[in-house]
């Protein structure tokens, strides 16, 4: 008879047993479906449609298999690689001679040939066209060359930007087609995409008061605007462009991140250039920012008669729509945000807060205000008391419904991560470092920050800093990754506060950086924003900033609780979105245009590469392609086990290309399987091993792992460690939903865990992992911390049993500065307490960083060997939005 105190298995009809929870949670998410593998969308309250038009089915025929080809060849060598012409008619030759005789031929004739054809398809071309002003008033001849110039704009029919991007079937499943109030499964409130945040919602009403016949029922199509200045050539004699940029709200935020074609250059605005002299003559200055709102009005007023009277469109589910039309949003940073609102520089865009008293009561900033204002005071009091500059004219007073100070969304690139952190915070501890010691004592200090930071444990997508901070140029990618390790970096060279103070910081950013944002979520960035501004007096009594914090891009934190209700997820309209853009709209375009006058064939490029991203979706839709060419809803590019993995006889998977973001419409909490080969250098014998490992404890931890996975006491019958067939692998792949970190438009990312003797030719590297031991307990409560030793695979029964030979962790607690979790090596009689478990046991990669003390960090200590060298480690929840979701 079974003793009393063993658990049974919560599913019905499963006779097994266990001594431990631990056992029993290894055992249902090993053998049974684990109820919480299927993420909770939540639901939704939306407000009700009409019946929808019949549905256009796109066509079905089966087009000749040249044509495929023709599209493969073309967007492989146009878009993938960006061949050059001359290599393209090469390329071309070739192939037409090794095809010679036959009945088949070349593709395409020569790199005219290849343009021509991608140019004949009618889908996404939306041809540019210009649009040329100047000074309005009557110039003299000795006027300055900037009156006398005419400035070209560059633009696309918004309309029909608008058009392509509502026929794109391969939003179809990732669109929303009304607003909506999305519920938790606690029935809280969540904000997530633009559909789900109160500003469509109140828009729809104001519409809907209109009690016009035309636009009832009709489909709201929110639009996204965005523009930034971006240099290309600072050598070359500073070449930069001015791109507008257009998005609509439908299409998930998961989306519009992933680049799948949900943002579209429509302008590139002119940049006045003039004399030095004239670089500070209001008269200049002023025309500049007439001249930008002018242009984006002439720009979009194809849309204007769509935003009262609806139009119809055809939408990603092949239903025709009546839809309306509504500016909602602009992406931009601080200095186009001046720029857009008409303020005073320093002030914020969005309420009437004086940076010289930064304390006292402010309203938010309305167009109906600025208005009335205008109408009571004169410039110069405009000017200083409510940081106006009234000779400006914003291009929403050209539109209806729309309200620029209303339209600035949240830019968490340039006011959290580039502004409040790396240009406020990392700067402000630098100069408490100067002062508070001498300038050698205070570089020693700065020099051994930068070694713990270059010490830091690997991870997989964690950039290197080999040499510390200690690099010219930082890009967004570069604040990113340092705010992953600098937290523990800093701790005992700075007071405590100072340490607790980044730390509330960290967690308002990384919470506002989540896809989904719930009640719950949105009071512990309150609270987390409040700590935060509370502890940054530490810098002012330090004498860091005696004459205060009033910093625009840090004051702008303050509004992120009614930015994130009324925009959704700050990360859905991040300028980060946009500088991505400019990467593939602008600088690619520019450095395969011969560079005189580069502008027109960048815009032909961008054409291109919007006609191929066009038919790329509508082949996938009409099945011309497969559907991994772009996966559509309904497919999933999980890896798979594989039971007979073939070998290779050293370490193949030092790529990364299979980490990042994962296409797949399955809401995979946690899904990990061994690497696709094995390696052919280790002994096949379980026993030989162990030797060959140096771990004599294998066979028995392994017989130890089987009896629990079979719920018995005992050797399991035929279990002998000589016969026991074994495969082993340096890498194993997790797969995750993680919508906040960079991933596919279902939120699923993929990651390569490692435990490998010799990792890139150097030392080894073997990995730290988030281990499932309690299902039903939350965050760290239910997880343990392992190091990987070693990843293999057995059969039993003929059954296969993936495992990982690993090495336990301790959870100690949460440290009170910094607010992470501690974990310390498990020992057992002075020995590592080491155990095999079932690789479904595993979560995803744990990130740990050395709890370095007070004393410099010797030099023998680097990122190789940190995790066998300190006593005590932090979890780290910031290196990643999915680990700071979990790891809490």
């Amino acid at each position: 008879m079974l003793s009393s105190y063993r658990l049974p298995c919560l599913v019905s009809g499963c006779p097994s047993t266990f001594k431990s929870q631990h056992g029993r949670t290894y055992h249902f998410r090993t053998f049974h479906t684990n109820s919480n593998l299927q993420a909770n969308p939540g639901q939704r309250q939306s407000t009700p449609e009409l019946p929808q038009a019949p549905q256009q089915q796109r066509s079905e025929r089966i087009e000749h298999p040249h044509l495929t080809v023709q599209f493969l060849v073309a967007d492989l060598l146009y878009r993938r690689v960006e061949m050059s012409a001359a290599n393209i008619d090469l390329l071309m030759e070739l192939w037409g001679l090794s095809v010679e005789g036959s009945d088949e031929s070349s593709p395409f004739q020569n790199h005219q040939h290849l343009h021509a054809t991608i140019d004949s398809s009618a889908l996404g071309d939306v041809p540019w066209k210009c649009l040329i002003t100047g000074f309005s008033e009557d110039v003299a001849r000795d006027a300055p060359s900037w009156k006398q110039t005419d400035y070209e704009v560059w633009y696309r029919d918004p309309d029909e930007v608008v058009r392509t991007m509502l026929d794109n079937p391969g939003f179809n499943g990732q669109f929303d087609f009304c607003p909506y109030v999305e519920l938790d499964k606690d029935r809280k409130r969540c904000w997530s995409n633009v559909m789900s945040a109160n500003i469509a919602w109140y828009h729809c009403d104001v519409i809907a008061t209109l009690r016009d016949v035309e636009t009832r029922g009709a489909m709201y199509c929110p639009i996204i605007l965005g523009s930034d200045k971006t240099t290309v050539s600072v050598a070359t004699g500073h070449v930069e462009y001015h791109p507008l940029y257009l998005s609509i709200g439908n299409p998930h935020n998961t989306v519009r991140r992933a680049h799948r074609n949900a943002v579209i250059p429509i302008a590139f605005l002119a940049i006045p250039k003039s004399d030095r002299r004239y670089d500070n003559d209001p008269e200049f200055r002023k025309f500049k920012r007439q001249l930008f709102h002018a242009s984006i009005s002439a720009v979009l007023q194809p849309l204007r008669p769509g935003m009262t009277r609806p139009v119809v469109r055809r939408c990603p589910d092949g239903h025709y729509r009546r839809v309306i039309y509504d500016l909602v949003a602009f992406i931009a940073d601080y200095p186009e945000q001046v720029m857009l609102t008409g303020i005073v520089q320093g002030w914020c865009p969005k309420c009437t807060a004086s940076p010289n008293n930064p304390d006292a009561i402010s309203v938010p900033r309305t167009g109906v205000l600025t208005d009335e204002l205008i109408c009571l005071l004169d410039s110069k009091s405009l000017w200083e008391k409510y940081g106006i500059n009234d000779d400006i004219i914003p291009f929403t007073a050209d539109f209806p419904r729309a309200d620029i100070n209303e339209m600035i969304s949240p830019d968490l690139l340039h006011q959290a991560i580039k502004g409040a952190f790396k240009d406020h915070l990392v700067t402000w501890v630098v100069d408490y470092l100067r002062i508070a010691w001498n300038e050698s004592q205070a570089n020693k200090i700065l020099d051994d920050i930068d070694c713990r930071i270059a010490a830091v444990p690997p991870f997989p997508g964690l950039r290197r800093f080999p040499h510390g901070r200690r690099f010219k140029q930082w890009t967004g990618d570069d604040s990113k990754a340092l705010m992953k390790v600098y937290l523990p970096a800093i701790v005992g060279y700075v007071p405590d506060d100072m340490v607790a103070c980044i730390a509330s910081f960290l967690d308002a950013c990384y919470i506002s950086r989540r896809q989904d944002i719930n009640e719950d979520a949105l009071n512990n960035f309150d609270h987390s924003l409040s700590k935060f501004l509370r502890l940054r007096e530490v810098f002012r009594t330090t004498g860091v900033r005696p004459t205060g914090f009033f910093l625009p891009r840090q004051h702008m934190l303050t509004h992120y609780h009614t930015l994130i209700q009324d925009f959704g997820a700050p990360g859905g309209l991040c300028s980060s979105i946009t500088e991505s853009r400019h990467i593939t709209a602008v600088k690619k375009p520019w450095r395969r245009s011969s560079r005189n006058n580069a502008l027109g064939q960048m815009l032909m490029t961008n054409q291109r590469l919007d006609k191929l991203a066009a038919m790329q979706a509508d082949f996938v839709a009409r099945g011309m392609l497969p559907a991994g060419h772009m996966p559509p809803p309904n497919v999933s590019f999980l890896p798979r086990p594989i039971d007979n993995p073939p070998a290779r006889d050293n370490d193949s998977d030092g790529d990364d290309d299979d980490e990042g973001p994962v296409d797949s419409d399955m809401n995979v909490l946690g899904h990990v399987v061994l690497a696709r080969f094995c390696v052919r250098s280790y002994p096949g014998a379980l026993q030989e091993l162990a030797a060959k490992i140096n771990e004599a404890d294998l066979p028995t931890l392994t017989q130890a792992f089987l009896s629990e996975q079979l719920g018995i006491d005992g050797i399991p019958a035929g279990f002998l460690p000589y016969t026991i067939d074994v495969k082993v692998f340096h890498s194993a792949i997790a797969t995750f939903f993680a919508p906040s970190d960079p991933s596919g438009v279902c939120g699923m990312r993929r990651e390569r865990i490692r435990a490998t003797p010799s990792w890139r030719g150097g030392g080894p590297r073997y990995d730290t992992v988030f281990v499932v031991e309690d299902d039903e307990r939350p965050g760290m409560r239910g997880l343990n911390v392992a190091r990987i030793r070693t990843f293999f695979s057995f059969v039993y029964n003929d059954v296969v049993f993936p495992c990982a030979f690993v090495e336990w962790f301790t959870t100690v607690g949460v440290d009170s500065i910094t607010g992470m979790w501690v974990v310390h090596p498990d020992y057992i009689c002075n020995r590592r307490h080491k155990a095999v478990i079932h690789l479904d046991a595993i979560l995803r990669a744990a990130h740990l960083i050395p709890i370095y003390g007070r004393n410099p960090l010797p030099i023998q200590i680097n990122s190789v060997v940190s995790l066998d060298t300190f006593k005590a480690y932090y979890v780290n929840k910031y290196i990643d939005h999915h680990a700071h979701e979990i790891a809490f």
